[in-house]
């Protein structure tokens, strides 16, 4: 990943994880960004990455329709650009929840790819 150029799919974002052998580091971030918003969810390193889409997915989902308040604090502490957040259509829930588990999982890995090139 180039400093200005993410990965745009989810496919591409995985790819590239497991690429740099950072896809566990990824699975850490996440952990670690859920725990400091006091959200339980604690995903095994090994997750199959469809299944960390799937169950991500489902808890933005519930914390949308059920914890606003927790859903708005999980973007704070992620970081996720409101600008982002903002240009999303909001009309369909189910939509908008898996554009945001991107938008989750993209801040995240934006995370661990700045950690691991800059440690040198």
């Amino acid at each position: 990943m180039e400093v200005s150029k993410l990965p745009t799919t989810f496919s591409d974002l995985i790819t590239e994880a497991e690429q740099l052998d950072l896809y566990e580091a990824l699975i850490n971030q996440v952990n670690k960004d859920f725990l400091l918003a006091n959200i339980d969810l604690d995903f095994e390193v090994n997750i199959l990455p469809s299944s960390l889409k799937y169950l991500l997915h489902e808890v933005i989902y519930k914390l949308i329709q059920e914890k606003f308040a927790d859903y708005l604090n999980l973007l704070y502490i992620v970081d996720v650009s409101e600008a982002k957040i903002k240009a999303l259509d909001g009309s369909d829930t189910l939509k908008l929840s898996e554009d945001v588990t991107f938008l989750v999982l993209q801040r995240a890995w934006q995370k661990v790819w700045f950690k691991n090139h800059y440690r040198r």
